[in-house]
């Protein structure tokens, strides 16, 4: 284990390294690694780590939306209610609407088949979103209009909502029954995992103003409530609706609210935290790649893909209709709303490990899906946010 770990933290900061100097975001030569270090090709990576990929995967992810939450100001969210909510399911929704459209036609599917690949492949990555954003936020891009907080709050609703549609269309082709109670978990689950998320900033901002801790002593807390919390989505699993990694972001937030200074201390910790988490994350993601996938798929898969991201920007401008912002901002918006990594490379096997007829086809899209719109979103977001937002007086 620990050579594999040697090797992965070593050659993805090397390949990191390289596509920065290429003008190319990191995440690629971490991708890159995972896929050369993975199964599929060099297979040295240790097999217990990949048996603990999705939970190591799923760490990363808290320490980004903690960092996220703490970062984000609730008036500012106020004032993008509107957009950012749209945001959460519209997009996904035109998204699905296209791949239940095109997946019959290309790939041959059936209806209800091309409705579980559509919500395979419609889940935005806030792994790939939300560093982008923060850093737009550091660097003052979009910071007059809430570009990047509307974003961020919008992609953390939207895995919760596509999610619960796929466990809900799985559940319809294994059993032929879709009860109304599982679409009547998004509202829930979205609610209590912002109600619960905040009374636990509370509670944290309330014992850090009553008992001395120091700043890392902080992170360790806000980490292991972190740990719970999304402990007590697999918990409530099947029982009622809870999104874990919703109430981790409300969590940050509640804190921001109380305690400003001290979350904005804290956010500098867990961006070092991130650090490391960033290249596990990533590299775990491309080991997840068979690229022999991806070369077998064809071009109807390709096209399928690109064609219902057109679907996904559709839903994103009809999202931001009767907003303040230029045809400039609309557009960052939407090419920000591209990438897929994370939540494809944790569900996308499911159909096939369920013995779904078109389980195969459904994760070769889901790989045909990571491989192209991660490095695509990244790449359009990287070189295009100078000339397309605006950057804030100081």
């Amino acid at each position: 284990m620990l050579f594999s770990l040697a090797l992965i933290f070593l050659l993805g900061m090397f390949l990191g390294k390289i596509f920065d100097k290429l003008g190319l975001p990191k995440l690629l030569g971490m991708l890159l690694t995972g896929v050369l270090l993975g199964p599929y090709m060099l297979n040295y990576i240790d097999g217990s780590i990949l048996g603990i990929s999705s939970e190591l995967r799923k760490i990363a992810l808290i320490i980004i939306l903690t960092r996220a939450g703490l970062n984000l100001d609730l008036k500012d969210l106020r004032k993008v209610g509107r957009p950012a909510m749209l945001l959460c399911f519209v997009p996904a929704v035109f998204e699905i609407l296209g791949v239940t459209l095109l997946a019959p036609k290309f790939l041959g599917l059936g209806v209800l088949d091309a409705l579980i690949l559509g919500t395979v492949v419609a889940a935005v990555s806030p792994a790939v979103i939300v560093p982008r954003m923060l850093k737009l936020m550091e660097n003052g891009y979009g910071r007059d209009q809430k570009i990047p907080q509307m974003i961020m709050a919008g992609a953390s609703v939207d895995d919760v909502f596509v999610i619960v549609l796929f466990t809900a269309f799985t559940g319809f082709a294994l059993t032929g029954e879709m009860h109304a109670g599982e679409f009547l978990s998004i509202p829930v689950a979205i609610l209590l995992g912002v109600v619960t998320g905040g009374a636990v900033g509370t509670v944290l901002s309330w014992l850090f103003v009553r008992f001395h801790i120091r700043d890392t002593g902080k992170v360790l807390v806000i980490l292991s409530m972190a740990f719970l919390l999304v402990s007590l989505e697999e918990m409530l699993q099947g029982k009622i609706g809870f999104s874990g990694l919703l109430a981790v972001m409300a969590m940050g937030i509640m804190l921001q609210e109380k305690k400003y200074e001290v979350a904005r201390r804290l956010s500098g910790k867990f961006s070092k935290l991130w650090v490391a988490a960033e290249l596990l994350l990533f590299v775990l993601v491309g080991a997840s790649v068979n690229l022999s996938l991806v070369l077998t798929a064809g071009l109807p898969a390709v096209l399928l893909v690109l064609l219902a991201l057109l679907f996904r920007v559709l839903g994103v401008f009809l999202s931001l209709l009767k907003t303040p912002l230029t045809r400039k901002e609309r557009a960052f918006s939407a090419m920000a709303y591209l990438p897929k990594a994370t939540v494809q490379a944790a569900i996308g096997g499911l159909p096939l490990a369920m013995g779904l007829p078109s389980g195969e086809i459904i994760l070769t899209v889901a790989v045909v899906s990571i491989v192209l719109t991660a490095p695509l979103g990244a790449i359009l977001v990287d070189r295009s946010y100078e000339k397309l937002l605006q950057k804030a007086r100081k």
